[in-house]
């Protein structure tokens, strides 16, 4: 029921909640995923601080233990991180989360973004069906056009373009396989934090 809501409220509302990104809820492109995150905790969360460290909804395991004082097994919490030092401002330089892999509802597509670079080990949305025509619950009219046609995977660079509307993959085979291996590498060893 989720995107039949998102297509009437672009219908009806001309209103569109990923705006700008591309996508809607179980799509890889960003619009199917990207949600600030809100944290207000007097005495700890400076009131108006932002951040652009990337954070995934696995980082509340390392969070709220740490913040609860609070060991964990080893090997749990294997894509995990302790966001505890952003959130109270103790950590500003780089990205703590160096990483964020992410996968379809269905396991089998996934991406991987690091800095401003994300790579998706698929073609299409690892979602939802932009082709098929389903009348007023249709994906199609949002559609972007193919630009890399004989790729098996797309590159995008967010920084540039964040409504992922060119794909790199082509033009930066170097960073494609860079991503690829990371991706990879983290899926083999079934953990994207580091083990403690």
């Amino acid at each position: 029921p989720e995107v039949p809501t998102v297509l009437n409220m672009r219908k009806t509302h001309q209103h569109d909640g990923a705006r700008p990104w591309r996508g809607v809820k179980r799509d890889q492109w960003e619009g199917g995923h990207r949600t600030p995150l809100i944290v207000k905790w007097p005495g700890h969360v400076k009131a108006g601080s932002v951040s652009d460290q990337i954070i995934n909804l696995t980082d509340l395991f390392a969070t709220c233990a740490a913040i609860a004082g609070k060991d964990y097994p080893k090997g749990m919490g294997e894509d995990s991180y302790n966001m505890l030092p952003v959130l109270k401002g103790q950590f500003s330089e780089g990205m703590l989360r160096p990483y964020m892999i992410q996968q379809t509802h269905w396991a089998q597509e996934k991406s991987i973004r690091v800095g401003q670079w994300k790579y998706l080990d698929h073609r299409g949305s690892g979602g939802n069906n932009y082709d098929r025509d389903r009348g007023d619950w249709s994906m199609k009219p949002y559609k972007l056009p193919d630009t890399d046609t004989e790729a098996p995977g797309q590159l995008y660079d967010l920084a540039t373009d964040p409504g992922e509307t060119t794909n790199l993959y082509s033009k930066h085979p170097g960073k494609v396989q860079e991503l690829k291996s990371l991706l990879d590498k983290s899926v083999a060893s079934g953990r994207s934090a580091p083990l403690e």
